[in-house]
């Protein structure tokens, strides 16, 4: 028997290959997808053995019905039930801001309907710009907690930034405030001493999706790409920025990192929390007991109207991707996007080319420099049909710009977690404050301008003469974009 095994092994294993195969296209065919997708798909399963199999696994798989935790032990608590009642606005009070919001209450709509995202009256934002301006106001927030901090981030390494944090949370924890810390496995890195010094100190901190190999699983898992800090239920964070010296500038002369964050005093504070609970159950294995005290009432009486919207393989609908298509489909006046990586869904290039040939003013702001070859080069392979459609497109010279934010009109601006790319549209955890206010959205409007002062504008005809190398390689770069 091994004998023959041996003789035929390839034969064997084709054989298991097919059968294999069999289930898969069974299974494509009874999804109902888009038929040129199902056609591509199985032509790929049969004509190359092994690796179509591979290509169908990380490429064809629908992650968000895969539910990763359960959302329903967090928000069927009685008490997370009561506060979502308490600050959801009632009908009366929808309607005054649908005269003052027009067109983008359809966004507020979507939101509440896809995943009862409620949208926040009572809030005081701040924009942050840079790491420097977000970590000396969270440090002082942090410095005041009285009852509880919770953090939740893609990326903490205890370096000189994340020593200081981690010093401070320490501090806290043996004063009596209760910390609990959420890391994400891949891209989080803190060394022993600092996690026994957390741990010693009263510091729960528990990691996300834990990994073998890193450098191997890294993209091809779900991650937990959020970004959030809460301080005693009353004050909030959340952005592009992760705790390490990358993203306060400390390298001098290597690399500037630009990027953007905001500040919450408010109702927007409290789904903020839901959110981080949700998380908190799951990587911590236990039902955490949900009282009042994280819940605080909301004592500022500032309007300032925020939607918090949260989507990953958890959501039923990929949320946040379905705002930046409605707010770019109802825009009158203009579109401006900032992203580090735009890698987007054909709905997202479709929405940004409708609406340039319809005279709205878009523009797009990329880096110049990535911190990733393929992510770059699959970038660049989307750039030609948006400059051929009347977008504006921008490479951002000083530094690398990491900041998620889009503005739109005067009035709905988004700063959060959630890059232009398949991955944060459908595979990562991701989450953004959307702001209805116009006194931010023009202070967001005007950190965009200044932006374009570090920035070169990229002109058609120069870009479609580039070198046939490059396009060879943003070509291949664009086959891994669903990895990305």
């Amino acid at each position: 028997m091994i004998e023959y095994i041996k003789e035929h092994i390839w034969s064997l294993l084709l054989g298991l290959n097919y059968i294999l195969v069999i289930f898969a296209i069974a299974i494509i065919l009874f999804k109902n997808i888009n038929p040129t997708k199902t056609i591509t798909y199985i032509l790929v399963l049969v004509m190359f053995p092994f690796i179509g199999l591979l290509v169908y696994y990380f490429f064809g798989q629908e992650y968000r019905k895969s539910k990763i935790f359960n959302r329903k032990n967090v928000l069927n608590k009685s008490i997370v039930k009561k506060i979502s009642e308490d600050f959801t606005l009632n009908s009366k009070e929808l309607e005054e801001f649908d005269d003052l919001l027009d067109e983008k209450m359809k966004l507020v709509h979507l939101l509440y309907n896809s995943e009862h995202t409620p949208l926040t009256r009572y809030n005081e934002v701040a924009l942050l710009k840079n790491g420097k301006t977000k970590f000396k106001l969270l440090f002082e927030d942090l410095k005041k907690a009285k009852h509880h901090i919770h953090l939740e981030y893609y990326i903490l390494k205890d370096d000189n930034i994340g020593t200081q944090l981690i010093d401070i949370i320490c501090e806290r924890a043996r004063n009596g405030v209760s910390v609990k810390v959420s890391v994400d496995d891949v891209g989080s890195k803190i060394s022993n001493k600092a996690k026994r010094k957390m741990k010693e100190s009263g510091v729960e901190c528990n990691v996300f999706m834990p990994v073998l190999f890193r450098g191997f699983t890294g993209k091809l898992n779900y991650r937990n790409h959020r970004k959030i800090a809460i301080i005693d239920g009353e004050i909030g964070y959340v952005g592009g920025i992760n705790v390490s010296d990358n993203y306060v500038n400390y390298k001098n002369g290597e690399s500037f990192w630009r990027d953007t964050h905001v500040r919450i005093v408010g109702e927007a504070v409290k789904p903020l929390q839901v959110n981080f609970l949700m998380t908190w159950n799951f990587v911590s294995n236990s039902d955490l007991k949900i009282t009042e005290e994280l819940f605080p009432e909301v004592k500022t009486k500032h309007e300032t109207a925020v939607q918090i919207s949260a989507s990953g393989p958890d959501t039923n609908w990929p949320n946040i991707m379905e705002a930046m298509f409605v707010s770019i489909n109802r825009a009158e006046d203009y579109v401006y996007v900032t992203t580090p990586y735009f890698i987007p869904n054909d709905e997202i290039i479709t929405a940004l080319q409708v609406a340039a040939k319809s005279n709205i003013d878009v523009r797009l702001i990329i880096p110049k420099m990535s911190d990733s070859w393929t992510a770059k080069h699959a970038t660049n392979s989307y750039i030609e049909p948006l400059l051929e459609a009347g977008v504006k497109v921008y490479r951002y010279c000083n530094g690398f710009i990491h900041a998620k934010t889009m503005v739109v009109d005067d009035i709905l601006s988004t700063v959060g977690t959630t890059n232009m790319d398949h991955r944060s549209f459908n595979i990562n955890f991701e989450i953004n404050a959307i702001i209805y206010d116009k006194k931010t959205s023009v202070e967001l409007k005007q950190h965009f301008l200044d932006d374009l002062k570090e920035s070169e504008e990229l002109d058609l005809k120069r870009w479609q003469e580039r070198p046939i190398s490059n396009k060879l390689k943003e070509s291949y770069a664009r086959l891994w974009s669903p990895l990305l």
